[in-house]
């Protein structure tokens, strides 16, 4: 572990007395190196996080963060042992001016970089936790006019834009964005399920989806199954050897073809479909993303008479509260309160 002065003053007499192995002075203290700390937040993803349990992708996820972190560290010359609240404000008006990032992005990030100094903690590698305190910016969008959907129409535009060919390509295609557009599947849930998901019990077919924090079984409606069928015979007779463990949306690039489709690649599909369309943007409202076919079963499934519960259980919401939210949206306009005020303008 390197040596770090606590006073920035010390002597270069002292400096050479250490290098020639003399008796190290009172004002030095030994820090933890970053790959230390690095590799203590490893442990503490492997043991901790998730009560053990946690999904790559999660871990993926979480170091990303984390180097970002100390690359702006190494570039502002912070030392990560020795940050305080102050270096903590400091990295967040980065991501806020420079990164130029969303609310909840950074809220993110400052939630992986505490446990990152929490994991840290454990270990006595620091003294305290420096991001204790330190909150995300608070977001300028309500939380209903966050729900962005389509309308029913808009959604049968999207599919149409597929093609209904019997490529490979076209029914994977149909396929991802059905089944997150009328089941709810957030796409960290579609890019973890594999074929081995889908049961089939008493002549009906579901896919058990290993969400956040919790597995749930998600009915799959007739069309979709029939059209999960021609998708897998399609994989077969391009000569691809499937198993219960094959994952169920594949990519289809030359260098990673066959494999997993990644949680990227899910949403460049859904944005490229989203731009054809012209559905990316409307009337100038917020843009439309993988997460707004989420938006869209909840929505449209309450407009088709579904029950608050049956939504939230569809959504794998714990609290009512949330799916609630989805309601007010559609009331929002047709129960307008003004609209029964008998005034000419």
């Amino acid at each position: 572990m390197p040596i770090y002065p606590r006073n920035p003053e010390l002597k270069r007499s002292d400096k050479v007395s250490i290098a020639s192995g003399r008796k190290r002075p009172k004002n030095l203290v030994l820090l933890p190196t970053t790959e230390a700390m690095v590799e203590c937040f490893a442990q503490y993803l492997e043991l901790v996080v998730a009560d053990g349990d946690v999904a790559p992708d999660t871990v993926a996820t979480y170091n990303r963060r984390v180097q970002q972190y100390l690359a702006w560290c190494q570039d502002f010359h912070v030392t990560p042992a020795l940050a305080d609240k102050e270096a903590i404000l400091r990295f967040r008006s980065y991501l806020i001016k420079t990164r130029k990032q969303k609310p909840a992005t950074i809220s993110l990030t400052l939630v992986v970089i505490r446990r990152f100094y929490e994991a840290c903690l454990r270990r006595n590698l620091v003294k305290e936790n420096p991001v204790i305190g330190v909150k995300a910016p608070r977001s300028k969008v309500t939380t209903s006019e966050g729900i962005t959907f389509l309308t029913g129409s808009q959604l049968q535009v999207l599919l149409d834009a597929v093609g209904n060919d019997s490529s490979i390509k076209a029914l994977r295609d149909r396929l991802l964005i059905a089944i997150m557009a009328l089941e709810g599947l957030r796409s960290v849930e579609v890019f973890r399920a594999n074929l081995g998901d889908i049961q089939h019990s008493y002549q009906q077919y579901f896919l058990k989806v290993d969400g956040k924090k919790k597995i749930k079984t998600v009915p799959l409606r007739p069309d979709l199954v029939t059209l999960l069928k021609k998708y897998q015979q399609a994989r077969l007779d391009s000569g691809e050897e499937l198993s219960s463990n094959s994952p169920l949306i594949i990519s289809l690039s030359n260098q990673t073809k066959g494999k997993r489709l990644s949680r990227r690649g899910i949403e460049y599909i859904v944005d490229g479909y989203l731009e054809k369309t012209q559905l990316k943007r409307i009337d100038n409202s917020q843009c439309r993303s993988t997460h707004s076919l989420r938006h869209t079963a909840g929505t449209l499934g309450l407009a088709g008479g579904a029950s608050l519960r049956q939504v939230q259980e569809l959504l794998g919401h714990s609290d009512p509260k949330t799916t609630a939210i989805y309601a007010h949206v559609l009331e929002r306009y047709e129960n307008n309160p003004a609209l029964g005020i008998d005034v000419e303008i």
